[in-house]
């Protein structure tokens, strides 16, 4: 039976780690993820838990040791944000080349400069392509849900890749909401233990880790992740089919909210979407079949499922809560766009990009891009692709 509790999402994700009782838990502290290695470190002092916690100077030394640990054979995890992200960097692309199945929680936050603390997702996209899976997470029962999943996906030994499970910095990271819990026993039998086929500790199978590799092999390594990362989305989908026999609560690559009957829609990550949902019953009470595609897997990047369930709109808006930088729209629209093109079909769409540095996103602002959108759908045609919505005007 479920346990109600009250808990910040940064609660929920320190308590679904408890449960897990990883053997390594590397961190070093970064708003607004500092309270998930803080609220573990007590389970450790306080004996709940016979985690190894290792208190690094720096957030590459704390990917550098999860490394460490999970190549010789260990269950490792940790929890950082923005410039911490960034400065893991180059640990973030050895964690995914080496096959280790370490588990990330990324509090999203806008990565410097100018110094900002508050939410976009300008960490997470930054690392997009560097083979990480990532789930994105609309509130706290979700990061809670996404992080007892983690370790089932990226330990399956089809993936065998690290996998980030993201939440909005403060927006659900310190905001306490209703959550329901999982019986600690529970938790165990469903994650279960981690025994790796190969690694460094093993006296009967000496390997080395992280080896030179010329031209003579590199390429067939990097396909071989490639390879890992389209497996992962069957193995993401037969895992949240077991999550639901234990907890009831269901999951997918995303979530169709009102989408089967709409003719226009709004495709967003993360907290936004609980802003989305509140408009479109407005606008259903009002008689305009307005939908939301909340995706929750970003990677893999489900190009045909994504397509088949936009197909049948007249238009929409696809919201990026980080821009490229590129002139040609935000991270999340071209690779929409790209899975409709791909596909062969057709939908008018326009980007959105909004929110950058913690910007409120409102009700209003919402429900103006589906009036943009009632526009577009009626003409056909989009004019400008690339537009933002919540920006100061000149003067305010």
């Amino acid at each position: 039976m479920s346990i109600r509790e009250r808990l910040s999402g940064n609660e929920a994700a320190a308590t679904a780690m408890k449960q897990i009782n990883p053997d390594v838990v590397a961190a070093f502290p970064i708003t607004p993820s500092t309270e998930i290695p803080q609220y573990f470190s007590t389970f450790v002092a306080n004996g709940t838990v016979d985690t190894e916690f290792v208190a690094v100077e720096s957030e590459h030394s704390a990917m550098s040791a999860c490394i460490g640990a999970e190549a010789a054979g260990s269950r490792a995890m940790t929890a950082t944000s923005a410039n911490g992200l960034s400065l893991m960097w180059e640990m973030i692309y050895i964690a995914s080349s080496l096959r280790l199945p370490i588990v990330l929680s990324l509090v999203n936050r806008a990565v410097s400069g100018p110094l900002n603390i508050h939410c976009d997702h300008s960490d997470a996209m930054g690392v997009r392509d560097a083979g990480w899976i990532m789930l994105f997470s609309e509130n706290n029962q979700e990061a809670y849900d996404n992080t007892l999943m983690a370790h089932r996906i990226a330990e399956h030994e089809n993936v065998r890749l690290p996998l980030m499970v993201c939440q909005d910095g403060f927006i659900t990271s310190h905001a306490i909401e209703n959550i329901e819990l999982e019986e600690d026993e529970k938790v165990k039998e469903f994650v279960g233990e981690y025994h790796p086929e190969h690694y460094l500790l093993n006296e009967k199978e000496p390997i080395a880790v992280g080896p030179l590799d010329l031209q003579a092999y590199l390429f067939e390594h990097k396909v071989q992740q490639a390879d890992a990362m389209k497996a992962a989305k069957q193995v993401i989908l037969d895992v949240a089919k077991d999550f639901e026999k234990m907890t009831g609560r269901k999951y997918g690559l995303f979530e169709e909210y009102k989408l089967e009957d709409a003719e226009i829609a709004i495709v967003c990550m993360n907290s936004t979407a609980g802003t989305t949902k509140y408009v479109v019953d407005e606008l259903r009470n009002k008689g305009i079949k307005a939908g939301l595609l909340k995706l929750r897997v970003f990677r893999p990047f489900p190009v045909d499922e994504i397509s088949e369930a936009l197909s049948h709109l007249k238009a929409v808006a696809i919201l990026d809560k980080s821009d490229s930088l590129n002139a040609a729209g935000g991270a999340l629209f071209e690779d929409v766009t790209s899975s409709l093109y791909v596909t062969k079909k057709y939908v008018p769409a326009v980007n959105y990009v909004y929110g950058i540095g913690g910007r409120d996103t409102k009700a209003e602002d919402i429900e103006n891009v589906y009036k943009d959108l009632l526009e577009i759908a009626k003409s056909g045609k989009v004019e400008n692709p690339y537009r933002y919505f919540g920006l100061r005007k000149e003067g305010e």
